[in-house]
């Protein structure tokens, strides 16, 4: 199997079980183990605080012992063992324990398929990062399309059994043959020159993480209520899946032409537009709380989400090192996708309970200030 025949493969079967958790796993609390919004939006919040420290101390520290590729087949069994105890789990504090296992483990994944694909196109292994990165897409919206249609039939409870299903193709896939390079383990002496504080020294490395975390931050509310969001509107049940990804397909879409659409596009430039799409998002759902308008709403993930992670991957592979990269991606999943999307998910969740589209509109307090940063780093990368 060529590398990018694999890293496509990695990619695919990892999002597939991410196209079950995000959307579902805090309806699948609510629904399934009897717990309220508050209750399944503090477990959440409280999981993303451990998936920072994991991706942020523990994945770091792991990369400089351990090559890529026994990274990703340790973690996946991690996984594997966190979803088997939400089996017994019914109390709140037994489902805060499985949650906390889970987000040391499972998010952990995501950093360590970047870092694996940074290393790749660094070594010049890797050509096409978005034609890999498209099939990750494509993975959560065929987990999500089949997944409409078992729990339509069968209920919450399938959700459960959906993603275990989906870790288990994954780390079976993981032993399979890797690029030699990722099994290279780090060497000593570059491992020591590799600090979290030491990516600060790089050009604008702070402005732009800044950046994404706003950014990242700003989909809480979607994340964790944009499937309790649909059902409030009176949505189809068997719609939900699909509407959900819709916002899936413009990620594909933008992945699949980003490479030759925006390739001399700046990442300041990159960013800017992805602030202005997320923004515009979000004042859509709030002034519009009807499916025909969250549908339309939904293809600006291409922006929100899709560009700005696509920036931040062409600013880090312009600016960074080999070395470098699994630090900067840790920081990246820790402070973007976790800590920061885990403070606005409590905001989210408190909104919610006033009123649903609040939620929605709460989050343009990170994606305005995102738009403005980000057409100042415009200014200073020129």
């Amino acid at each position: 199997m060529n590398t990018q025949r694999w890293m496509s493969t990695q990619f695919f079967s990892f999002f597939m079980t991410w196209g079950i958790f995000l959307p579902y796993w805090t309806g699948w609390m609510i629904h399934t183990k009897g717990i309220t919004v508050s209750e399944a939006s503090l477990i959440m919040s409280l999981g993303l605080v451990a998936r920072g420290l994991s991706t942020l101390v523990a994945f770091p520290y792991l990369s400089g012992k351990f090559s890529s590729k026994t990274i990703l087949n340790g973690v996946g069994i991690g996984t594997l063992i966190a979803i088997l105890c939400y089996i017994p789990a019914s109390s709140f504090a037994s489902l805060l324990i499985a949650t906390l296992l889970l987000h040391l483990a499972y998010p952990a994944l995501m950093p360590a398929l970047d870092s694996a694909a940074g290393i790749l196109m660094q070594n010049k292994e890797l050509n096409h990062y978005g034609r890999s990165r498209q099939w990750g897409s494509i993975g959560f919206v065929a987990a999500g399309m089949v997944l409409t249609v078992f729990t339509g039939m069968l209920g919450d409870e399938v959700i459960l059994w959906a993603l275990l299903l989906g870790i288990i193709v994954f780390v079976c896939l993981g032993f399979m043959r890797a690029p030699f390079v990722l099994s290279e383990k780090p060497q000593k002496h570059k491992t020591e020159k590799a600090g979290m504080l030491k990516l600060f020294r790089i050009k604008h490395f702070g402005i732009v993480l800044l950046i994404v975390i706003l950014l990242q931050s700003a989909h809480a509310s979607y994340y964790n209520y944009g499937y309790l969001f649909l059902q409030e509107i009176d949505t189809s049940k068997y719609l939900i899946g699909v509407i959900l990804n819709i916002a899936v397909l413009a990620e594909i879409i933008f992945f699949s032409i980003a490479d030759r659409v925006f390739h001399r596009f700046s990442a300041g430039s990159l960013l800017a537009l992805s602030a202005l799409g997320s923004t515009v998002r979000w004042i859509m759902v709030f002034t519009f709380p009807n499916v025909i308008v969250f549908c339309m709403s939904q293809t600006l993930h291409a922006c929100s989400f899709a560009m700005g992670h696509y920036a931040f991957m062409k600013y880090l592979t312009n600016n960074t090192q080999p070395k470098q990269i699994p630090a900067a991606q840790g920081m990246y999943s820790a402070l973007a996708l976790s800590w920061g999307t885990a403070v606005f998910t409590i905001l989210g969740g408190y909104l919610f309970e006033i009123e649903p589209r609040y939620a929605f509109i709460g989050m343009i307090v990170c994606s305005i200030p995102s738009l403005v940063l980000a057409l100042v780093y415009r200014k200073l990368e020129a």
